[in-house]
């Protein structure tokens, strides 16, 4: 079936409005991702400005004590691995693919709590600066975010054209990073 943006963008109101009810997120905490949504905005395309959806994943191991950080070449810092949605992938798949490609990890899986409630962990609208080299202004990415399990003992092989590494940390970490997602993992116990 041919990808849709109209019936992609139903598709991403569903789940922000689900995502919102199941943690308790008023609706200013994603003004301009629903404002986008009711123009009509292309978010599945990287060159949508002021901003589109990326998808990460958090990935933790089998016990939820570590979370696997990767340190993105381009901005600098560690972050969960993740990057650009790629129609016509669903948001959760995207995640998982964005995972394997820039750790090189196996067996990765999506956390089962994902599919029995078909949510994102988190979903975080923040900031990328302008990148001029690539013609792109500030913007926003509107990251949905998922956990992955993943063996802490499997060998990684990271995408060293995308990252400078990739090395488990404890889930504290997750603090600096995403907050929002302890949070959450918090009220599902």
């Amino acid at each position: 079936m041919a990808f849709d943006p109209a019936i992609f963008r139903l598709r991403l109101q569903s789940t922000l409005d689900l995502y919102a009810s199941a943690f308790g997120m008023g609706e200013e905490a994603h003004t301009l991702l629903r404002r986008q949504l009711a123009e009509g905005d292309e978010l599945h395309h990287r060159r949508t400005f002021p901003g589109h959806v990326t998808t990460s994943a958090i990935i933790l191991d089998q016990k939820g004590r570590r979370t696997l950080l990767i340190h993105h070449r381009s901005l600098g810092r560690l972050l969960q691995p993740g990057g650009h949605y790629e129609a016509p992938d669903d948001l959760s798949a995207s995640a998982l693919r964005e995972a394997t490609e820039e750790t090189g990890l196996d067996g990765l899986e999506l956390d089962p709590w994902h599919r029995a409630s078909n949510l994102p962990i988190d979903i975080d609208s923040h900031v990328i600066p302008a990148r001029p080299e690539r013609d792109e202004p500030e913007h926003v990415h509107h990251d949905f975010r998922y956990i992955v399990r993943a063996d802490e003992a499997a060998l990684m092989s990271p995408d060293l054209a995308e990252v400078e590494g990739a090395v488990w940390h404890d889930l504290s970490a997750l603090e600096g990073i995403a907050p929002q997602v302890l949070r959450n993992l918090a009220k599902l116990g």
